[in-house]
C-alpha cells in the first residue's frame, strides 16, 4: 500500500496532477477514525489519492468518489484496483454539478475537492444528502496563501478564483444550517457541521 502511495505522489509531481497535500489529509483521516465515518463522498478524485487513504484510514469506511476528467477517472480506478480497495471505493465518471445521486443515498461526511469556482455550487447541490450530524470538509481554503489578498494580485483569473474562495468563506460564515470551523493545515480546510 505505501509504496502505491509514494507512486501516486510521484505520479501526481511529475503530471502536475493536484493531490491533497499530507498534512490535510491526515487531518481528515483523523477526523474519520475519530468520529467513526462510515461513509464519504468525495467530490473530485483526481487519481484517487484521498479516496484511497480516506478508505484506508477505518475498516468500517466506504468512499464514493466523483470525477469528471477521463484520464484521471481511468488513473483513479487503476490506482484503486492496484491498492486492492474495489469493494472500498465506488468511482464514478461524471461532472458532480451534472450528477444526480439516489435520493436516499447518505453519507457522513462529504470531501469537496474540485473546481474551486464551484464550491459554493457543490455545496448546496450535496448538502441534501448528509446523515443528521453529517460534516462537509473543503479542501484549498487558503488557495496557497491568496485568499484574503485578493486586492493584490494581478492576473485576472487567479484573482477571480481567489474572490470565489473568499465568497465561499463567507459563505460558510453566514450559513444558518451549518457550523463551520477553519484549519490551517496543509492548503487550508474547513468544516462544516451540519445543525439540528
Amino acid at each position: 500500500m505505501k509504496e502505491n502511495i509514494l507512486e501516486m505522489e510521484r505520479y501526481a509531481n511529475e503530471f502536475n496532477v493536484p493531490i491533497i497535500e499530507k498534512e490535510s489529509i491526515a487531518f481528515i483521516m483523523r477526523f474519520i477514525k475519530t468520529t467513526k465515518v462510515k461513509n464519504v463522498l468525495e467530490i473530485g478524485s483526481a487519481i484517487g489519492y484521498s479516496a484511497i487513504l480516506m478508505a484506508s484510514s477505518s475498516p468500517d469506511v466506504t468512499v464514493t468518489t466523483i470525477e469528471r476528467d477521463e484520464t484521471r477517472y481511468m488513473e483513479c480506478l487503476k490506482n484503486v484496483k492496484k491498492c486492492g480497495l474495489e469493494k472500498k471505493i465506488n468511482v464514478v465518471y461524471q461532472d458532480a454539478l451534472e450528477l444526480n445521486l439516489s435520493e436516499d443515498l447518505r453519507y457522513d461526511l462529504i470531501f469537496i475537492d474540485a473546481a474551486k469556482g464551484q464550491y459554493i455550487k457543490f455545496f448546496e447541490k450535496y448538502k441534501h444528502y448528509l446523515n443528521p450530524h453529517g460534516v462537509i470538509i473543503t479542501d484549498n481554503i487558503n488557495f496557497h496563501g491568496y485568499v484574503g489578498e485578493s486586492s493584490k494580485i494581478d492576473s485576472k483569473n487567479l484573482k477571480s478564483l481567489v474572490e470565489k474562495i473568499e465568497s465561499y468563506i463567507d459563505f460558510l460564515k453566514e450559513n444558518k444550517e451549518f457550523e463551520t470551523k477553519f484549519y490551517d493545515k496543509g492548503d487550508g480546510l474547513s468544516v462544516s457541521v451540519a445543525k439540528e
